[in-house]
């Protein structure tokens, strides 16, 4: 099996910063896309950002030029930095990735989630 592991969420004021990091481990023959999503109570979870496995990033419109995403395929992990933090970034932030478990098997999943406030 495959377990995603994330932290860096808490608590920052609005304006500031924070990183999260992903680290994905078990059963894994090669790593695909991987992603960043948000929820919030009441709402659909939704896209932040994600990378291919070459590097190409997309990003969410509100999010654009505040945050980075970046992955070490080495290490299998996935960062994404956050910068000038809104209240509205608010959220339990997922992360997600399609992993090939063999050559013709991948398969889609999803870390427990870290929540980020934002708030002054």
């Amino acid at each position: 099996q495959v377990q995603l592991v994330e932290s860096g969420g808490g608590l920052v004021q609005p304006g500031g910063s924070l990183r999260l990091s992903c680290a994905a481990s078990g059963k894994i023959f090669d790593i695909d896309r991987l992603g960043w999503y948000r929820q919030v109570p009441g709402k659909e979870r939704e896209l932040v950002a994600s990378i291919t496995g070459n590097g190409v990033a997309n990003y969410a419109d509100s999010v654009k030029g505040r945050f980075t995403i970046s992955r070490d395929n080495a290490k299998n992990t996935v960062v994404l930095q956050m910068n000038s933090l809104k209240p509205e970034d608010t959220a339990i932030y997922y992360c997600n990735a399609v992993i090939y478990v063999r050559a013709n098997d991948v398969r889609t999943f999803w870390g427990k989630g870290t929540l980020v406030t934002v708030s002054s």
